[in-house]
């Protein structure tokens, strides 16, 4: 009796200790080859991701993904997430990583398996293009009403600064707020803005004003995932034969570019 609840103890040691090696993920390389898909998490954000005309996902940071896709022989495929719960969205596997100009904020980099930055960026103030001159700096703009993008850099911006603010689902929400007149500025990114605003944009009587911060974009992945490693090898590869400044040439980005070492 005694050997058969031995043998019993011992299988649900083994069984325990299998369950927590699930667990802990082992490859995600290995794990995303044998579905054979690439989940990437993203948000409507021009240039990095963003609709064509034919509702096909582009940008810059789609393209790059898809060469990533490319190289561990699967396919691609893009979620739109809400960015408050990009963290739990990887650790529940509804995606495999964040690639979308995310931050690489001391909460990422402690939360996630970050890639070597790949984008220099900023967080920049967009008024009304008529009242651009009267906020050359971050002072000056104290008084505005800001819309900010929930979770982002440009809420952390806010929060610093003391300013104001409204959080909303997406950046490209925020520059509807200004255009119609519901806040009096917004923070987005600078390639966005670079992108989205100006003449010959949608959003032609809009206009960047102050830099708020300077900042590096990276691929976010799941703690402790081999998958970032990867994306590592696959950028840098991309970048010395000249397809990912190809990329960033595409789409305006690439006085951004970092050299990937």
């Amino acid at each position: 009796m005694k050997k058969v609840l031995s043998l019993i103890l011992a299988g649900l040691m083994v069984l325990s200790m299998t369950a927590c090696g699930n667990k802990s993920g082992g490859s995600d390389v290995d794990y995303i080859k044998n579905k054979g898909k690439l989940v990437v998490g993203i948000t409507d954000f021009a240039p990095m991701d963003y609709k064509d005309e034919a509702g096909e996902w582009i940008g810059f940071d789609a393209d790059a993904a898809r060469l990533v896709a490319e190289g561990l022989g699967v396919e691609v495929e893009f979620v739109e997430i809400d960015w408050d719960n990009k963290i739990l969205e990887l650790d529940n596997k509804s995606i495999d990583c964040v690639w979308n100009g995310m931050t690489l904020t001391d909460e990422v980099k402690n939360s996630m398996e970050c890639s070597k930055p790949y984008c220099n960026n900023a967080q920049v103030i967009v008024v009304k293009a008529d009242a651009a001159a009267n906020y050359p700096d971050a002072a000056s703009a104290k008084s505005l009403s800001f819309a900010v993008e929930s979770g982002s850099a440009g809420e952390s911006a806010a929060k610093e600064q003391g300013y104001e603010y409204t959080a909303l689902a997406s950046q490209a929400d925020t520059l509807m707020e200004v255009e119609a007149g519901t806040s009096d500025a917004c923070i987005i990114d600078l390639l966005m803005a670079g992108a989205m605003i100006g003449e010959g944009t949608s959003y032609a009587d809009l206009a960047y004003t102050a830099s708020l911060t300077s900042e590096e974009y990276g691929v976010g992945c799941r703690k402790g995932s081999d998958l970032a490693a990867f994306i590592n090898e696959q950028l840098k590869s991309a970048y010395e034969a000249g397809t990912l400044k190809d990329i960033a040439a595409k789409y305006g980005v690439q006085e951004a570019l970092i050299p990937i070492e």
